[in-house]
């Protein structure tokens, strides 16, 4: 099963999101759903915070109970994902760092700011 939705680029966009991925309660595994819904809402934030007009896609690619492809999409140029070069202590800029972390795999497609992760537990 797959599920795309376009949503608008507003400060209401994460949450929208979030209520997305709720959908897949059931679906998904009780232990996997928070990791999605946690970032898909990182991915969503970073989409509106630093990408282009327009609305941002979310794909979600159901593929079982413990196996999930998500990708967030953009108009932005792109971008190289670098490693976090905050302190721990600071605030803001974990979106990237928890999705290598929760995820089985993630990237961003070359030369686009589309970004995917999987989980396969």
């Amino acid at each position: 099963m797959t599920l795309t939705v376009d949503i608008p680029r507003t400060p209401e966009a994460p949450a929208a999101a979030r209520r997305d991925v709720e959908g897949l309660a059931g679906r998904l595994a009780d232990d996997v759903l928070p990791d999605v819904r946690l970032m898909v809402s990182e991915l969503i934030t970073n989409s509106v915070k630093y990408g282009a007009a327009g609305p941002v896609r979310l794909l979600i690619d159901f593929r079982g109970p413990r196996r999930v492809r998500v990708e967030v999409a953009d108009r932005g140029d792109g971008f190289v994902p670098t490693a976090r070069a905050r302190p721990a202590t600071a605030v803001g800029g974990w979106g990237l760092h928890l999705v290598e972390t929760l995820s089985d795999r993630w990237g961003v497609r070359e030369g686009s700011s589309q970004v995917w992760f999987e989980i396969e537990r």
